[in-house]
């Protein structure tokens, strides 16, 4: 009975698939959509009859969905229930685990970079180390839904890393996990004058912490210039994206995204903003290898609007645009389904922003605190400023030079 419910199960997937290809497909196409199905078909049966014990119709159809999906990209794959419902509190700004963003670059899963003030953040993990085993079990050929899984777990439980930096630094650390904290944007006066903008992550309240931060510095003093520090921000949502760079733009292009279908051609422009929010300053935006993906987007669209200028070291080059497309049974798909590109027309994706000015880093100071009871005047001690920041140092004296500089003909 369970083979005849099984087979049925499958006829109906290979039916509903035939369907979909029934029109605007060439004849050719079919006839090699068709041979690939029963090829399919074959094989399933193969396994459920022959295999060495009994499996789950379920599971094989579920893991052929997730092996079609792989073979796409790293950052195509099903989400089951649980990763589903995780990912959507994950964006509402807290989850507990170390604090990395990941990906899958050149075959290895590699750190984005760290989220700041998390635990891979003072331990000190940084954008392109790659993670080769997560206690003592290897990555290779471990997706990103799994490795995650792996990262993840209760506050206060200890996981280790076997990590290669370089080309031959092969180190492990052992990270405590923690509650990753809902902050994205933290500020500070550097001088008078002169405001420090620290954005993190980009989550849903991204937009509204930024506003504030600025309201705050721009209540202390005229502001004369700003540094929007992006390093090592692994990106987040779009929508953010979009705000955080409108809040700083009063026209133009922010960015454009380019798929095949028009629902995945969207092109967002900024609005004039209103009276009390307008920003009348130049702004310094620092990045660096782990700046990706929606951190990408703000600095290409005020690069490119002229609105800011970038120093540091060129970006990480994440410039895929993720569609999570629920289905039935609390599933979902998480689909590449277009391309970034800046107002210019520049690709992100595997191509990175380059800065103005390329400054190497210097490794900002990362306080070891032994308890968890991390508050904002703690932060503040550890903000970089210009006499241990070589980046911060730099922005600073472009921003005090800025007139000088849009003097200059050549």
């Amino acid at each position: 009975m369970q083979k005849v419910s099984s087979k049925l199960t499958l006829g109906l997937i290979i039916l509903v698939i035939l369907f979909a290809f029934s029109s605007g497909i060439s004849q050719d196409k079919k006839d090699e959509t068709y041979k690939a199905l029963r090829l399919f078909s074959q094989i399933y049966r193969l396994v459920e009859e022959n295999y060495v014990r009994e499996v789950n119709p379920k599971d094989l159809v579920l893991g052929a969905i997730e092996g079609m999906l792989s073979s796409l990209d790293p950052h195509s794959s099903l989400m089951k229930p649980d990763e589903f419902k995780e990912l959507e509190v994950e964006t509402k700004g807290s989850f507990t685990g170390i604090g990395i963003e990941i990906t899958i670059k050149d075959d290895v899963l590699t750190v984005v970079a760290p989220i700041e003030d998390t635990p891979a953040w003072r331990a000190g993990l940084k954008p392109g180390d790659k993670i080769l085993k997560i206690d003592e079990k290897s990555t290779k050929g471990m997706k990103i839904t799994d490795a995650v899984k792996l990262l993840r777990g209760p506050k206060g439980t200890p996981v280790k890393l076997t990590i290669l930096r370089g080309d031959r630094d092969i180190f492990e650390v052992t990270i405590i996990r923690d509650v990753i904290p809902i902050i994205s944007v933290r500020s500070k006066m550097l001088e008078p004058g002169y405001g420090y903008v620290r954005i993190s992550q980009f989550q849903e309240k991204t937009l509204e912490e930024l506003v504030s931060a600025l309201q705050k510095l721009e209540s202390e003093a005229q502001i004369k210039g700003l540094i929007l520090d992006l390093r090592n921000n692994p990106g987040g949502l779009l929508n953010s994206a979009v705000d955080v760079s409108d809040e700083f733009l009063e026209e133009g292009i922010i960015v454009f995204i380019k798929g095949r279908t028009k629902a995945t051609q969207m092109e967002f422009k900024a609005k004039p903003n209103p009276p009390n929010r307008k920003h009348r300053y130049p702004i310094a935006i620092l990045i660096n290898h782990g700046t990706a993906s929606a951190a990408e987007i703000v600095t290409g669209a005020l690069k490119d609007n002229k609105r800011a200028v970038v120093i540091g070291e060129k970006s990480f080059g994440k410039g895929s645009v993720q569609t999570v497309i629920p289905i039935e049974d609390n599933y979902a798909v998480r689909l590449t389904t277009a391309l970034y590109y800046t107002p210019s027309g520049q690709s992100i994706h595997n191509v990175g922003i380059t800065p103005d000015f390329v400054i190497p880093s210097t490794d900002i100071p990362r306080a070891k605190e032994k308890n968890s009871n991390r508050t904002e005047e703690s932060f503040h001690k550890r903000f970089p400023s210009p006499d241990e920041d070589l980046q911060v140092k730099v922005a600073l004296e472009v921003l005090k030079n800025i007139d000088a500089i849009a003097k200059l003909k050549y």
